[in-house]
This record gives C-alpha cells, sequence and structure tokens, in this order.
C-alpha cells in the first residue's frame, strides 16, 4: 500500500504540474482571445470565432492526439509528450476562459465606460483600472466551475502517454488486478478539487468586501 500511494504521489505531481501550467498560459491566452473574439475587424473576429468553435465543438482527447502526432505527420517534427499535452490543455481551455471573459465584459453598462472617458481614463486605464476588477468579480463562479473542471480532464493528458495520476492509477490496478488503486485515485482527484473550491469561494467571500 505504501508503494502505491508513493506511485500516487509522483502521479499527483504530474497533474498538478498540467494543471498549473494549464492555467498559467490559458488565463491570460483566454483574455486575448476574447479580444479577438470581440473585435470589430472582421479579419480577426471570424478566425477567432472558428477557432473557437473547432475547439469547443471537439472532444478535448481528440485534440490531444492531435496536438501530439500532427506536427510530425505534417512537417515530420515531434517533441515530448508532456509539452503537447501542456499545448493541448492551455489552448482548449483558452477558448472556454476567452467566452467566460467576454460575458462578463459584455456585463458591465456602456456607461461606466462613457463616465472613464470624461474623467480623461484612456481605454487602457479604463480596461485594467474600472472594467477588469468588476469583471474578475462577476466571473469567479463560472471560471471556478471550469478550474475544477480541469483538475478531472488532467486524467486525459494519459491519453498521450504521460504518466499523471489516473494512469499510475490504471498501471496499478493492472498489476495488481485491483480495482483499489482507482479508488485512490478518485479520492485524490476529490481532495484536490475540494481546495479548489475551498479556494474559489474564499477569493469570492473577499471580493464580494469590495463591492
Amino acid at each position: 500500500m505504501k508503494k502505491l500511494l508513493l506511485a500516487m504521489l509522483s502521479g499527483t505531481a504530474v497533474s498538478l504540474e498540467v494543471f498549473f501550467l494549464t492555467l498559467l498560459f490559458s488565463l491570460p491566452l483566454g483574455l486575448i482571445i476574447s479580444f479577438g473574439r470581440m473585435s470589430k475587424i472582421k479579419v480577426i473576429s471570424y478566425p477567432v470565432r472558428v477557432l473557437m468553435l473547432i475547439i469547443r465543438g471537439t472532444p478535448l482527447i481528440l485534440q490531444l492526439i492531435f496536438v501530439y502526432f500532427a506536427p510530425y505527420y505534417i512537417f515530420k517534427l515531434s517533441y515530448d509528450r508532456f509539452t503537447a499535452a501542456i499545448i493541448a490543455f492551455s489552448l482548449n481551455y483558452a477558448c472556454y476562459f476567452a467566452e467566460i471573459y467576454r460575458g462578463g465584459i459584455e456585463s458591465i453598462p456602456k456607461g461606466q465606460y462613457e463616465a472613464a472617458k470624461v474623467l480623461g481614463f484612456t481605454k487602457v486605464q479604463t480596461f485594467f483600472k474600472i472594467i477588469l476588477p468588476q469583471v474578475i468579480k462577476r466571473i469567479i463562479p463560472a471560471s471556478g466551475n471550469e478550474v475544477m473542471t480541469l483538475v478531472k480532464d488532467t486524467a486525459l493528458a494519459q491519453t498521450i502517454g504521460v504518466a499523471e495520476l489516473f494512469r499510475v492509477a490504471q498501471n496499478a490496478s493492472s498489476r495488481e488486478f485491483s480495482t483499489v488503486p482507482i479508488f485512490v485515485a478518485g479520492v485524490f482527484y476529490f481532495v484536490m478539487n475540494w481546495v479548489v473550491s475551498f479556494a474559489f469561494a474564499r477569493l469570492e467571500k473577499k471580493l464580494s468586501y469590495y463591492h
């Protein structure tokens, strides 16, 4: 059992790497994509909309396979599985975060933009000092749901051979002819999601004080 738990902890470390790196890249990328999605320039907005439709309309598992294998068959280039997983996860979640951002930005009354303009704020200052803080408060619940989904989706990294938590559990289950490792992995995922849920609840409560 001790050996199993050590293996699980090692797999959990990989899952956490996928989790944090995905958030690190997808959160800012999602904001950029949301700007492209809302752009009035059709040459920018249309391709972004098509990209979002493809990413949100196809399974993440298919995207993982494509990102890992396509560069080799198309350009004869290859890179490691972990990098492919991070690219696929980041792009996938960036598109979902982009829609969350868009919903939050478009929910801000237009009068606030006009008031900021009267006060002499530039567009950049208006967005980062007035609009973005309000958007963050409004999108916390939806973002929390996406982050919790990401915790569970890290299990899909095993599709291209990344030795994360679920793959370790599957291998242990096959070796020992037991489903116990799978249930133990379930407990690990539950604990991680409990931590995420707790963190977002605290963040939402803290931000409510500044309403």
